[in-house]
This record gives C-alpha cells, structure tokens and sequence, in this order.
C-alpha cells in the first residue's frame, strides 16, 4: 500500500527524494497516524504495510528501496518500524547508505545520517554492535575449545541416551503409543517416530541377512 503526495516532484532546492516507511504488525492495526506524521515531516511519497518487522517479504519495503538515489531520503516514525533488531537495522540502514540516499527516525533524533553528528553516531553504533559479536564469538570459541579439553561434546546434552532410548522402547513394546511414550520421556514426539523408524530399518536388515 502507498500514501502519496507528490510522488515525481523532488524538493526543489535540493533535487532530492524524501521517501516515509510506515509499518504495523497485524491487519488489526491501523498506520495513519505514522502516515501522518511522515507526511508532515516533509515525505513525497510513503510505502505502507502490514507485516511483522521479523518478515523477510515485504513487498512494500523493497518497492521503497528500489526506488532510493543518491541524495534522496528515508524517514521512519520510530526505528522498530524499519527493523526488530540492532543487526536488522543496521544492515538496512546500510543498504539505504550505498544507494547514496540518507535515513532519519522522527522519534530518534540521533538516528539520522543526513546530519555529521548523526552519522557519527550511527557508525559507532554498529561498531558496537560489531564488537559485541566478536565477544560473543570469541566467548563461543574459547567455551568449545574449554569443553574439548573436559572431553566434553559441545551443543547440548542428548535427551535420549542409550539407556532411555531403551526405555522408549520398552513404553513402545507395552503397547503405549508415541504421543504418549514423548509425554512420559520429556521428548519430541518426532524423536520417537525416527527411533521407531530406526528400528524398523534394523529388522529389515536383519531380515535381508
């Protein structure tokens, strides 16, 4: 869905573009007063649409993207608009940059690339958030490394270890169904159908021999 106003006319002293992304999560919901607000913040053109910020599809989005040149500009009410997390965000906001358009949230006046101060800020933005994924990563890194020296496997522990796998199959022979035997064990009800499966598979074997 597009709200327009003057959707050919760039502004007139700088030959740019200044695009509006209204977003809300449910058809429920309603984004005029973002329309609104977009409008009077100067937009000449605003791409609507009802999708949760986590949806990879939205149509209306990449429309706006398509559209963006260099010197044109983004405008967002409040930045979960655009993105759900500080990596969403920041990766669009990236894409925004390499058109050569600029981007700004109404509600976050820090937000905003088309001042010096604003893009300052951005950029230690994600190198903060770059840095905490280097500490997550190394933190990961240093724990596996940990956990092989204790002969330790990484991940987490198995739910069915060989004596409760022999269980299962127990609760199965007494007639119990494989709802049930996953309800008794604390397992997914698919962990009991592939041992099923492997078992089946063992007695064609054995058959074929």
């Amino acid at each position: 869905m597009i709200e327009q106003r003057d959707t050919d006319t760039p502004d007139l002293f700088t030959g740019r573009m200044t695009f509006g992304y209204a977003r809300v999560s449910t058809k429920s919901q309603d984004f005029e007063g973002q329309i609104e607000r977009l409008q009077e913040a100067g937009c000449n053109q605003v791409f609507a649409e009802k999708a949760t910020g986590r949806h990879q599809n939205r149509p209306e989005l990449q429309r706006m993207m398509d559209k963006l040149r260099a010197g044109d500009v983004v405008i967002v009410t409040r930045l979960d608009r655009l993105a759900r997390s500080t990596r969403d965000l920041l990766a669009l906001v990236e894409q925004i940059h390499e058109t050569g358009a600029t981007f700004k949230s109404l509600s976050e006046p820090w937000a905003d690339t088309t001042t010096p101060a604003g893009k300052m800020v951005m950029t230690i933005f994600a190198g903060v958030a770059e840095f905490e994924r280097s500490l997550i990563a190394e933190r990961t890194t240093a724990g596996i490394k940990e956990a092989k020296k204790r002969g330790k496997k990484p991940g987490p522990p198995a739910k069915l270890t060989p004596e409760r796998r022999a269980t299962v199959l127990e609760l199965l022979n007494s007639g119990k169904g494989a709802s049930e035997v996953a309800r008794i064990m604390d397992v997914h009800r698919s962990s009991i159908y592939r041992i099923i499966r492997e078992e089946e598979d063992k007695k064609l074997i054995e058959n074929k021999d």
